[in-house]
C-alpha cells in the first residue's frame, strides 16, 4: 500500500521535511531534536524508508534516490542554506570581465544570483530561471539557448542546445550534478541533459562544479563526466576520503564553502592548483 502524507504522524512529517531542507538526518540529532528515544526514531525512519520516501544510512537517513530526480520545488529547498554558501565561494573565484556557462540545476541558480553584483560578464545558459534572474543586471550580458523548454525545472535541452553551445570557448563554466560517486564521477537522471552539460565542460577552460555534500549520498545511472575534466569542485562539507583522494589525483581544486560563506566570509581550499585569472 503507498503512504500518504496524510498518513505520517506529525513528527514523520518534521522528519521528512528536515530530511528535504539537510539531504540528510541522523537517529542521534532527531532523537534529541523530538525528545523520544533512538529506537522511537528507528522505527520512523524504517517506515519512511520502506515507504521509498527516504533511504537508510548507517546512523540516520537521506533523500531516496533512484532512476528519477526529486521534483524541482523539492530541489530548490533541499540543502538552501549550503547551496547559498557554495554560490556565495563559487562567485568569488570568477572574476569581473569573464564570460561563462551556467548549466540547469537549483545551486547553479543560486551561482547566478550570487553573480548579480558583478560587472561586464557573458553568461550563456540553457536554464530559463537563470535568465529570470539575471536579465535584470546591467553588468551581465546573457545568451540563452534555443529549444523546448521543460515545464519541471525550466531547463533546455535538445540539438539546438548543443549548437549553441558549440558556438562557444568561455573562460567558465558552472556545473551541476544529481550525485556524485566516490571514484570521482559526476551523475545526473536525464541523458539529454547530460549531453549538454558534456558539452558545456568540454568548451570551457576553467569548469566548476557546484554541489552541497548531499550529493555524495545519492546515486543516478547518467554518467555526465569525471573530476580529472573541472578545475575546481565546490561543496560545503569535506567530500569522503575516496572522493577528496580523486581530487587530489587529479589537480582538482577541492573549495569547502562553510557557515558564514553567504556572508562574504572566506571557505576552506584545499593544496591544488589555483584557477588563473582570464
Amino acid at each position: 500500500m503507498t503512504l500518504s502524507f496524510d498518513d505520517l504522524s506529525e513528527r514523520q512529517r518534521a522528519i521528512l521535511a528536515l530530511a528535504r531542507e539537510a539531504g540528510r538526518v541522523t537517529v542521534e540529532d532527531l532523537a534529541g531534536r523530538f525528545e523520544v528515544s533512538p529506537q522511537t526514531i528507528r522505527k520512523d525512519l524504517n517506515l519512511l524508508c520502506e515507504h521509498r520516501l527516504l533511504a537508510r544510512l548507517h546512523g540516520g537517513a537521506t533523500l531516496a534516490s533512484g532512476v528519477e530526480n526529486l521534483g524541482y520545488g523539492a530541489r530548490r529547498a533541499l540543502a538552501h542554506e549550503a547551496k547559498r554558501r557554495i554560490a556565495a565561494r563559487c562567485a568569488a573565484l570568477i572574476p569581473d570581465g569573464s564570460s561563462l556557462f551556467i548549466n540547469i540545476g537549483t545551486t547553479t541558480e543560486e551561482v547566478a544570483r550570487a553573480l548579480a553584483g558583478h560587472r561586464n560578464l557573458l553568461v550563456v545558459t540553457n536554464n530559463i530561471h537563470v535568465v529570470t534572474i539575471l536579465l535584470p543586471c546591467a553588468g551581465v550580458e546573457v545568451v540563452v539557448a534555443g529549444g523546448p523548454v521543460r515545464r519541471s525545472d525550466g531547463g533546455i535541452t535538445g540539438e539546438a542546445t548543443l549548437d549553441l553551445v558549440a558556438q562557444f570557448k568561455l573562460d567558465f563554466a558552472v556545473v551541476g550534478a544529481s550525485a556524485l560517486d566516490g571514484d570521482g564521477s559526476l551523475l545526473d537522471f536525464d541523458y539529454r541533459e547530460v549531453r549538454v552539460s558534456r558539452a558545456i565542460l568540454g568548451n570551457a577552460r576553467h569548469p566548476i562544479l557546484v554541489a552541497d555534500a548531499g550529493k555524495f549520498e545519492r546515486s543516478a545511472p547518467v554518467r555526465i563526466g569525471h573530476v580529472s575534466q573541472l578545475h575546481c569542485v565546490v561543496t560545503d562539507r569535506p567530500p569522503p576520503a575516496r572522493f577528496a583522494e580523486a581530487c587530489r589525483q587529479a589537480g582538482t581544486r577541492l573549495e569547502i564553502a562553510r557557515p558564514g560563506e553567504e556572508a562574504g566570509e572566506e571557505g576552506d581550499e584545499t593544496e591544488m592548483p589555483e584557477i588563473e585569472t582570464p
